[in-house]
C-alpha cells in the first residue's frame, strides 16, 4: 500500500509539473507573437522617427514636422473632425439606443439589423455611397438640379458618423439594458414625471457609457483612412498625411514621426476610455429586472421618427452602392446590368479570394492563440497575469495605419530574418490579427471568467491533466465565445484597409485596397460592384456565426432531453 501510494503521489507530481510546463507554454507562445509582431514593430517606428538623414539619432525629424504648416493643418483638421464626429455620433447613438431599449414602438428589429451594416463593409463604402447620392452626378444633386460639393469636411463628417455610429449605439445600449426597472417603478410611485426620471435616473446611470462611446468614436475617427482617402478631397487629416509621406514621397522617417504624433492622442483617448469603462462596470448591479417600456406618445413617436430617419440614411448610403453596381452607366443610363462585376483591374477577383484565405487564416490562428493565452493565464499568479493582460490589451491603442507603417518599416528591412515575411499573405494575416487582438482577447477572457472553477477541479480530481481538461471541459464551455471571436476576426480582416494599405504589392492585393484603387482609377461602378461582393461575403459569415451559435446552444438542450 505504501508503494502504491508513493507511485500515485509521484504520478500526480509529474502531472502537476507537466501542467505547469504546458501552462507556461500556453502563455509564452502568444507572448512571443506579441513581442515579434507588436512590440518590435512599434519600437522600430519610434527608432525611425528619431533617425536623421545621415543615420544619426536625434529629434531633427520632429523639429521639421512641427515646423511644417501641412502637419499642423492636418492635425487641426483631424482634431476638428474627431470632435465633430464624436458629438454627432454620440448624440445619434443615444437616440437610437434609447429608442431601442426605453421606448415602445414597432420595427425595432429593422433598426437592429440596419445599424450594424456599416460594420460589414470597408469604411470607404460610406464615402462611395455619399458620392453616388450627393456627388456631382449623385441622385440627390440631379433631382434638385443643384450641384452639391460633398468633398471635404461635411462629406467626411457624414461618412465618419455613419461608420462610427454602430459602436456608439452598442456601448450606450449595453448600459441602458442594465438599468433596473424597479428604480423607475419606485420613481413613478413617488410621482416623478418621465422627464425627471430621464434627468435624474437615466442620464447619471449611463454617464460613463456616454463618455466611453465618445472616446471610442474619437479614436475611430482620427485614425480612419478609407473615408478620408475617398471623400476627404483637400481636407487633409493625419491618416492621409502618413500615407502621403510613405507612399507619395517615400519619406519613411517623416511618416514615422507623423505616426508617433497620431499615436499620442489615440493612446490618451484609449487610457481615458478604459478608465471610464472600469467605472461603468463598477456600477453594474446583479439581478437586474429588465425594463419593459409602455407606450408614451409624446416620447415614442418623435424617437421612432428619429431612429427610422437615421436608419433610412444608412440604408440609402449602402443601398445606393449596391444599386450602382448594377446600373449600366451611372447616372445617365439606369438600366440594370452585370457588366461592372467583370473587374477590369489587373487580377480581377484574385484579391477577393486572397482576402478570404487570409481572413480564414487570421481567424483560425488568432482564435487558437487567444485561447492558449487565456488558458495559461488561469494558472499564472496575479501579478504576472495582470502584466500579460495589460500587454494583450495594448494593440487597441495603436491606429491601424500606424501599425501598418510599423510593419513596412520592420519587415521591409533585410537586416532581420523576418524580412522573409514581407510581401506574403501570412504577414497580412498576422497584422489583421494583432490589429484586432484586444477585442478578441477581452471576449475570450469574458468566457473564461464565466467558467466554473468547480468543473476544472472535478476534472483534475478525476486525473485529467491541463491538456485534457482544456480540450474536453474548458473548450466546449467557451465554444460560443471562440466561435464569435473566429467570425469577428474573419469579418474585420475582410474589410480592414488602414492596417494593410502599406503591405500590398503588385503581386499581392486585398479586397479593400482593390476597391480604393478602382475608385482612384475612375472605375467607381466597378468599385461599387467589388464592395457589394465583399459585403456579401461578410454577411454570409455573419449568418454563419449566428447559425453556429444557435446550433451550439440547441445541441446541449437536445442531448439533455434525450
Amino acid at each position: 500500500m505504501t508503494a502504491a501510494s508513493t507511485n500515485a503521489t509521484a504520478k500526480r507530481g509529474m502531472r502537476l509539473d507537466s501542467d505547469k510546463v504546458l501552462a507556461a507554454a500556453c502563455v509564452a507562445i502568444p507572448l512571443i507573437g506579441l513581442t515579434l509582431f507588436f512590440l518590435y514593430p512599434m519600437a522600430t517606428v519610434f527608432l525611425r522617427s528619431i533617425t536623421t538623414a545621415d543615420g544619426s539619432y536625434g529629434f531633427a525629424n520632429y523639429t521639421e514636422v512641427l515646423a511644417s504648416k501641412g502637419f499642423w493643418r492636418a492635425t487641426q483638421n483631424s482634431m476638428a473632425m474627431g470632435v465633430a464626429t464624436t458629438i454627432v455620433s454620440v448624440f445619434l447613438g443615444f437616440i437610437i439606443a434609447h429608442g431601442l431599449h426605453r421606448c415602445a414602438f414597432r420595427g425595432k428589429w429593422m433598426i437592429r439589423g440596419v445599424i450594424v451594416l456599416p460594420l460589414l463593409a470597408p469604411s470607404l463604402v460610406q464615402a462611395l455611397g455619399l458620392i453616388f447620392l450627393l456627388g456631382r452626378n449623385g441622385l440627390v444633386s440631379r433631382a434638385i438640379g443643384t450641384e452639391v460639393d460633398i468633398y471635404g469636411f461635411w462629406g467626411l463628417l457624414i461618412a465618419n458618423t455613419l461608420y462610427a455610429l454602430p459602436q456608439a449605439v452598442m456601448i450606450i445600449g449595453a448600459s441602458l439594458v442594465l438599468l433596473d426597472a424597479r428604480t423607475y417603478e419606485a420613481a413613478e410611485v413617488m410621482g416623478a414625471k418621465p422627464s425627471r426620471q430621464f434627468r435624474d435616473l437615466t442620464l447619471p446611470a449611463i454617464f460613463f457609457a456616454l463618455l466611453n462611446s465618445a472616446f471610442v468614436v474619437f479614436i475611430i475617427t482620427i485614425t480612419d483612412f478609407g473615408n478620408a482617402a475617398v471623400i476627404g478631397g483637400d481636407y487633409s487629416v493625419l491618416a492621409t498625411e502618413i500615407y502621403t509621406q510613405v507612399i507619395g514621397l517615400r519619406n519613411f522617417n517623416m511618416g514615422a514621426v507623423v505616426g508617433i504624433m497620431l499615436l499620442l492622442p489615440t493612446v490618451i483617448s484609449y487610457v481615458i476610455e478604459r478608465q471610464s469603462m472600469k467605472r461603468q462596470q463598477g456600477r453594474h448591479a446583479t439581478n437586474v429586472q429588465r425594463f419593459v417600456p409602455s407606450f408614451y406618445a409624446k416620447r415614442d413617436i418623435p424617437m421612432a421618427a428619429a431612429c427610422f430617419a437615421v436608419v433610412a440614411m444608412i440604408l440609402a448610403v449602402i443601398g445606393v452602392v449596391i444599386y450602382a453596381s448594377f446600373v449600366k452607366l451611372w447616372p445617365y443610363n439606369q438600366s440594370l446590368t452585370f457588366k461592372h462585376f467583370d473587374i477590369t483591374l489587373a487580377g480581377g477577383y484574385d484579391s477577393l479570394w486572397i482576402t478570404i484565405a487570409i481572413s480564414l487564416g487570421a481567424a483560425a490562428g488568432g482564435t487558437f492563440l487567444i485561447f492558449l493565452m487565456a488558458l495559461g493565464l488561469r494558472r499564472l499568479s496575479g501579478g504576472i497575469s495582470q502584466m500579460v493582460q495589460v500587454l494583450a490589451a495594448m494593440p487597441a491603442a495603436v491606429p491601424g495605419i500606424v501599425l501598418g507603417l510599423a510593419y513596412i518599416l520592420t519587415f521591409n528591412s533585410t537586416s532581420t530574418p523576418l524580412y522573409l515575411l514581407y510581401g506574403t499573405a501570412a504577414l497580412i494575416g498576422i497584422i489583421n490579427f494583432y490589429h484586432y487582438h484586444t477585442q478578441a482577447f477581452l471576449t475570450v477572457m469574458t468566457g473564461f471568467r464565466q467558467f466554473p472553477m468547480a468543473l476544472e477541479e472535478a476534472a483534475t480530481t478525476l486525473g485529467a491533466g491541463l491538456g485534457r481538461t482544456a480540450v474536453n471541459v474548458i473548450a466546449p464551455f467557451v465554444a460560443p465565445m471562440l466561435v464569435a471571436v473566429f467570425f469577428f476576426l474573419f469579418m474585420r480582416s475582410m474589410v480592414t484597409l488602414s492596417a494593410v494599405v502599406f503591405l500590398t504589392t503588385a503581386k499581392l492585393d486585398v479586397a479593400a485596397v482593390t476597391i480604393m484603387r478602382l475608385d482612384d482609377a475612375g472605375l467607381t461602378s466597378q468599385a461599387a460592384a467589388f464592395s457589394t461582393c465583399v459585403m456579401a461575403v461578410v454577411c454570409l459569415a455573419l449568418g454563419g456565426m449566428k447559425l453556429a451559435i444557435i446550433l451550439m446552444t440547441w445541441a446541449p438542450q437536445t442531448s439533455k432531453e434525450g
